[in-house]
C-alpha cells in the first residue's frame, strides 16, 4: 500500500513541471488524475471479486506490472493522449493493490474492521510521505521523466516482491465485533447488496466527502503556486525545505496517521458518531485554509488538518459497509462501494476551471458546504436507517 501511494499523492509535484515543458492546460494534465482515480477505483469491484474467488497474491502481483508499466510510460509521454493511457495502465495497479490489502483485512479481523481497514489504509495514506521528498528532488536534479521512470520501476519491482507474502485470510472462529457496533448477520453479495437503497445512501456520503478532499490532493501544488507560497524555504525540526514539499510530507502523514485513529475510534463509538465529527472538521478546515492560508504556517496547518479529517474515509466506509452487508463477500462489496471515489475524481477538473482566474475561493465553499451537508446526514439519516435495515435482516435471518 505505502508503495503504490505515489501514483495518487505525489502526482501533485508533477503537474506544474509537465505544464511548464509541454505547454499543455492545467486542466487537461488534471484530467489524467482523474481518467487514473476512475480506473483505479471502478475497477476495485472485479479485483475484489477476483480477490474473493483466487486469493490476494495473484491480483498484487498483477497489479505491481500495471503500477510499474503506467509510470514508465509516463516518463516517455510526448502527447496529452499517452500521458491518458498511463493513468488507465496506473489506476489498474493501484486498484489491484488496493482494493486487495483492503478487502483482506477486513476478512483477518472481524472484531476490529475499522482499525484494521485503517491500518491498512495508512499504508497508502502515508506511504508517499517518505518519497516524496526525494522524488521532489530528483524532479528538479533530473527532470520528471526521470523520476517517473526510476520510481515506476522501483515500486512495481519492491511490490512484485512482497505480493509473494500474502495469503488468503482464514479469520478466528466465534470473534464478534463490540455491541455498540451495528453489525449484519446476513452476508450480501456485491449484485444484491447494490441493489439496497441504503447502499446508495452511503455511496452519496462517500462520494461528496472524498469530492472535497480529491480537489485539495490533485490542487494544493497549484494553490499554492498560485498564492506565491511554493518555493518558500521553510525550517521544521532543523530541515529547510520548500514549503510545498514540506506541506505534501506532513499532508501525507496525517492522511496515513488519521485512518487506523478514526477507525479504531469508530471501533469504539460508532462509524456514525465518528462521521459526524470528523467530516465536520474537514469543512471547518477548508473555510479556514481560505480565510488564512496565505500565511505560509497557516498554510501548512490548516492543509494538513483537511488531510487529517478526510483521509479517514477509507478506513470508516469500507468498514460499514463489511458491518452492514457481511464480511463473506467484504473485498468485492468493499470494492464496489469504492468506485465512490472514481465518481468523486471526476469533480477535480471543475475545480481547475472554478479557479481558473486564480481564485480559489469557490472551490473551498463548494467543498465546506457539501463536506458539512454530508456530516449532518451521516448522523440523522444514515445512522437510523442503517439500524433499522440491519435489525429487520438479523430478524429474519432468525426464523
Amino acid at each position: 500500500m505505502g508503495l503504490v501511494a505515489n501514483l495518487q499523492y505525489a502526482w501533485t509535484l508533477f503537474v506544474n513541471p509537465i505544464q511548464i515543458k509541454t505547454g499543455w492546460a492545467l486542466s487537461a494534465i488534471q484530467l489524467s488524475f482523474s481518467i487514473f482515480i476512475v480506473v483505479e477505483t471502478w475497477l476495485v469491484p472485479v479485483e475484489g471479486w477476483m480477490v474473493d474467488k483466487f486469493g490476494p497474491r495473484i491480483v498484487i502481483l498483477i497489479g505491481s506490472v500495471f503500477a510499474a508499466a503506467g509510470w514508465v510510460m509516463d516518463s516517455y509521454a510526448n502527447s496529452i493522449e499517452m500521458l491518458y493511457a498511463a493513468a488507465v495502465v496506473a489506476g489498474i495497479g493501484a486498484g489491484c493493490v488496493y482494493g486487495t490489502c483492503v478487502g483482506n483485512a477486513l476478512k483477518w479481523f472481524p472484531d476490529k474492521r475499522g482499525l484494521a481497514a485503517g491500518l491498512t489504509a495508512a499504508g497508502f495514506g502515508a506511504g508517499a510521505a517518505i518519497t516524496v521528498i526525494p522524488i521532489g528532488n530528483m524532479i528538479l536534479s533530473d527532470g520528471y521523466e526521470h523520476a517517473f521512470l526510476f520510481f515506476g520501476l522501483a515500486q512495481g519491482a519492491l511490490i512484485f516482491c512482497l505480493a509473494l507474502l500474502m495469503t488468503k485470510p482464514t479469520p478466528p472462529k466465534g470473534v464478534q465485533a463490540a455491541p455498540r457496533i451495528v453489525t449484519t448477520k446476513v452476508d450480501y453479495t456485491s449484485g444484491q447488496m447494490i441493489r439496497k437503497p441504503l447502499f446508495w445512501l452511503i455511496y452519496v456520503i462517500f462520494v461528496v466527502v472524498a469530492a472535497g478532499g480529491l480537489m485539495v490532493t490533485a490542487q494544493i501544488g497549484p494553490i499554492a503556486k498560485d498564492w506565491g507560497l511554493a518555493k518558500l524555504p521553510m525550517v521544521l525540526f532543523g530541515t529547510t525545505l520548500p514549503l510545498l514539499t514540506m506541506t505534501l510530507s506532513i499532508d501525507n502523514l496525517c492522511n496515513g496517521f488519521t485512518r487506523p485513529l478514526c477507525g479504531f475510534i469508530s471501533d469504539r463509538f460508532g462509524r456514525e458518531n465518528t462521521m459526524f465529527f470528523v467530516f465536520l472538521g474537514e469543512g471547518l478546515s477548508m473555510l479556514g485554509l481560505m480565510h488564512f492560508g496565505k500565511d505560509p504556517y497557516a498554510f501548512m496547518t490548516f492543509a494538513a488538518l483537511i488531510f487529517l479529517f478526510w483521509g479517514e474515509i477509507f478506513s470508516i466506509f469500507p468498514a460499514i459497509c463489511a458491518d452492514t452487508f457481511g464480511v463473506k463477500n467484504a473485498a468485492g462489496n468493499a470494492g464496489t462501494l469504492y468506485t465512490a471515489k472514481g465518481t468523486a475524481s471526476l469533480l477535480v477538473p471543475l475545480a481547475s476551471i472554478l479557479s481558473s482566474t486564480g481564485d480559489w475561493n469557490t472551490v473551498f465553499i463548494a467543498g465546506a458546504i457539501v463536506t458539512i451537508t454530508a456530516a449532518f446526514a451521516a448522523k440523522f439519516i444514515l445512522a437510523p436507517a442503517r439500524k433499522r435495515f440491519i435489525d429487520d435482516a438479523n430478524k429474519n435471518a432468525g426464523h
